[in-house]
């Protein structure tokens, strides 16, 4: 089943989060990830968005997402970006299951 993640964050210091970016595609893709959509400044067409970025990431099943966010190559970029950014990030199931 495809694990979705959303990541909406504040970017309050940009060079701190250009260190993460710079290596966060050869771990995410290494673990099956891909990267459907990524907007800066989302318009919101009802309420408000606190938000500067909003990120839209897949994989192809939970385990996959589960085991590239507990890896270490993981861990040791995302420093990064907890230091760069204020994120919220949830973990959304296709959909398809039958729970």
């Amino acid at each position: 089943m495809t694990m979705y993640i959303i990541n909406n964050m504040t970017v309050h210091d940009p060079e701190e989060y250009r260190r993460y970016v710079k290596d966060f595609m050869p771990v995410f893709e290494r673990f099956g990830g891909k990267v459907l959509a990524v907007q800066n400044s989302p318009q919101a067409i009802e309420g408000t968005w606190p938000f500067d970025r909003t990120v839209l990431l897949s994989f192809p099943t939970r385990e996959a997402a589960l085991a590239w966010a507990n890896s270490a190559d993981y861990k040791a970029i995302a420093v990064h970006r907890h230091a760069g950014t204020v994120s919220n990030v949830v973990f959304l199931d296709d959909g398809k299951s039958s729970d």
